[in-house]
């Protein structure tokens, strides 16, 4: 065995802040689509899917990275997308009911960016007992954070990727580190 592995560890993505937020992003829009959308909308099920994509493609991404950095950036730029999608169904929700969107420097939206405790619980009280209108900002706040740090993840891996090589590189390392410990 070479002495640095050249697969890194990887998979750990419960521990990612964008992976927490983008949970609780699922649960609320799960959650706000059994409460605010009539039964047999399409939206629901494209709302819903986009909040699982947003999640679920950090995961298989995180998951990849070990072997492939491309992949994981690919991976997380769908999950971006799909969160992406998911903010523009949240707008287009408030623009057409004529409800407040909150302004990114309002009490409220600076009250949930402040909140540090990154678990649904957290916002549970006020999913199940608001009106649409917070639940739908809540979740805007939310989007654009996890769309903040998924841009960082993506940043972060393009300047590893650039500095360290991929997959492939650090095989050819390994195996010439290998070779010339043997020769000696």
């Amino acid at each position: 065995m070479p002495e640095r592995p050249f697969i890194p560890p990887h998979g750990n993505y419960r521990e990612l802040l964008s992976y927490q937020k983008a949970e609780i992003i699922y649960d609320i829009t799960h959650r706000f689509c059994e409460r605010f959308l009539k039964k047999g909308d399409r939206t629901i099920d494209q709302m819903v899917q986009a909040a699982r994509s947003g999640k679920q493609n950090i995961v298989e991404g995180v998951s990849a990275s070990g072997t492939s950095k491309e992949m994981e950036i690919k991976l997380l730029g769908v999950a971006r997308a799909s969160l992406e999608e998911l903010l523009n169904d949240y707008l287009d929700y408030l623009r057409v009911r004529d409800l407040p969107l909150w302004d990114k420097n309002s009490k409220e939206a600076r009250y949930v960016r402040d909140l540090r405790n990154d678990t649904f619980e957290t916002y549970r009280d006020f999913v199940l007992t608001r009106d649409a209108s917070v639940v739908a900002n809540i979740a805007i706040c939310l989007i654009h954070q996890a769309r903040y740090l998924v841009d960082h993840q993506i940043a972060r891996l393009e300047q590893d990727l650039v500095e360290k090589g991929g997959l492939r590189e650090r095989m050819t390392r390994a195996r010439l580190d290998h070779r010339d410990q043997n020769r000696h």
